[in-house]
């Protein structure tokens, strides 16, 4: 039986949008912000709220949407599902256990959705790292699109060109479907150089935003046609999916028999139900540093400061301070960009280069890549503060009900310094309590839990002592987590 098939099977209809969120990017262009163990959809960049966030709130659930599917990475999945309920969503994550680019994952995604809703249930696809400035244009954009959708197309959005960008792809508009702005698409074409892109504006194509509304069953049928092996694979990955701590966790075997593509190259370049609506609702992919220069908001000589920033005499540039006092004198179309541990500085008009940066900085084994001092974990945070030849300081906040798992260490004793709230500390057979401005001893070899049951974050300074303090010192006897 196909996969729509199966999906038709005492399906209903189902009117609302299933919003279906992609979020297992890694942002590597706007480091040193966006890394790989905190990618840029999980970073509050164009406001206090992520960009995940944002994407949720702007697909919420209302008489237009249901509650979203979010596709992520394992080990984003905390990230994930801790960040939709701080926004009061409700959201099925579903977990891709490995990278296999696009169209696995929403192909995926568009099965469950059927099978779920029914194989007509509308599906809309979203980057989870994307800047909408009109959120409520955007949801007029997306009823258009719906229209389109509904009599058996899959619908792209198009954004008019500001000026001839050569980091985004192009849309050639065909026939106009309705008076409202949607048009069949004559072809895809890929990111042009600078004259390519200038011909592209002055011939009236889109940039492609992306993101596309189509029928579920639509693109199930489409996916087998065109790539019957990812269709096989995504649909096998849902039959035998399993829920594991409030999260959708796809089958490994199928989902990763699945090659890597593109949803574009997969379907959208090849289908023949193609089309785009034209949206003007202040879209960016915020792909670079310079785009969120753009998008914020600059002083009388066109400077974005964010964060503790004082510039003088300068002009057209950009610094974003995540932490220390960065100041600037007589800068001129410079980005500058400062975390705890890391500075980035260059010509704004550079900033498509630091991917070849990051690239150098891996190849030379830079831990600043990957990690940023304050570390999370599925419980909360710990960052070091110190660190010497026998020993190493942290700060440790472990949210309300949070849980670190009972293990041990072979190398290193701790001791904790509770300053805020209430830890539950499990030690040998032995379960106390330790207060504010209290402390306790962990020694090593001894098998310990640390818990927070209080309702406000647990914050304590741990001082660790031994020959080696290397974080895979660490014997796992039980996790809530279910962590390795």
């Amino acid at each position: 039986m196909s996969v729509l098939a199966s999906a038709s099977a005492g399906a209903t209809k189902f009117m609302r949008i299933v919003p279906v969120i992609l979020a297992g990017g890694t942002g590597t262009r706007l480091w040193p912000l966006s890394r790989t163990s905190l990618p840029k959809q999980f970073l509050p960049l164009a406001g206090p709220k992520t960009l995940y966030q944002d994407t949720l709130l702007r697909a919420s659930p209302s008489p237009l949407f249901a509650d979203p599917v979010v596709v992520a990475n394992e080990e984003f999945r905390f990230f994930a599902q801790r960040q939709a309920a701080a926004i009061g969503i409700n959201a099925t994550v579903m977990l891709e256990p490995a990278r296999r680019d696009s169209a696995p994952a929403l192909i995926a995604a568009a099965c469950y959705v059927a099978q779920t809703y029914g194989p007509d249930t509308l599906v809309l696809a979203l980057a989870s790292d994307h800047v909408v400035l009109d959120p409520e244009g955007f949801r007029l954009t997306v009823e258009i699109g719906a229209d389109a959708a509904r009599l058996g197309k899959i619908v792209t959005f198009g954004i008019t060109p500001t000026e001839p960008r050569t980091s985004y792809g192009y849309i050639r508009l065909g026939k106009e479907l309705d008076e409202r702005g949607a048009f069949e698409v004559e072809s895809f074409v890929e990111k042009p150089d600078r004259a390519t892109a200038q011909h592209y504006v002055e011939a009236g194509y889109l940039w492609n935003s992306g993101n596309f509304l189509f029928p579920a069953g639509l693109l199930l049928s489409e996916a087998e046609t065109f790539e019957p092996v990812i269709a096989e694979c995504a649909a096998a990955a849902v039959a035998a999916a399993t829920s594991d701590l409030g999260f959708l966790r796809l089958d490994p075997a199928a989902f990763k028999a699945a090659p890597a593509k593109s949803i574009d190259f997969a379907v959208l370049e090849r289908t023949r139900h193609a089309a785009v609506v034209r949206g003007s609702f202040g879209w960016s992919d915020v792909g670079s540093w310079d785009a969120l220069h753009e998008i914020g908001t600059p002083d009388d000589r066109g400077n974005v400061c964010v964060g503790s920033v004082t510039m003088l005499d300068s002009d057209d540039s950009f610094v974003r301070s995540e932490g220390p006092l960065v100041t600037a004198i007589g800068l001129k179309g410079i980005s500058v960009v400062a975390t705890d541990d890391a500075v980035l500085v260059m010509p704004s008009n550079r900033s498509q280069d630091v991917k070849e940066l990051v690239s150098r900085l891996k190849a030379a084994k830079r831990n600043e890549v990957d990690e940023h001092l304050t570390i999370h974990r599925p419980w909360g945070t710990y960052q070091t503060v110190c660190r010497g030849d026998r020993f190493q300081v942290k700060k440790i906040v472990v949210e309300p009900g949070g849980v670190l798992s009972l293990q041990k260490h072979h190398h290193r004793a701790e001791h904790w310094i509770v300053v805020r709230g209430t830890a539950e500390v499990t030690l040998a057979e032995r379960k106390f309590t330790v207060n504010e401005n209290e402390s306790t001893y962990i020694p090593i070899g001894g098998v310990h839990r640390l818990a927070n049951p209080g309702r406000i974050p647990l914050e304590l300074i741990e001082v660790q002592t031994g020959s080696y303090l290397g974080e895979d010192d660490i014997h796992r006897f039980e996790d809530i987590y279910q962590r390795a």
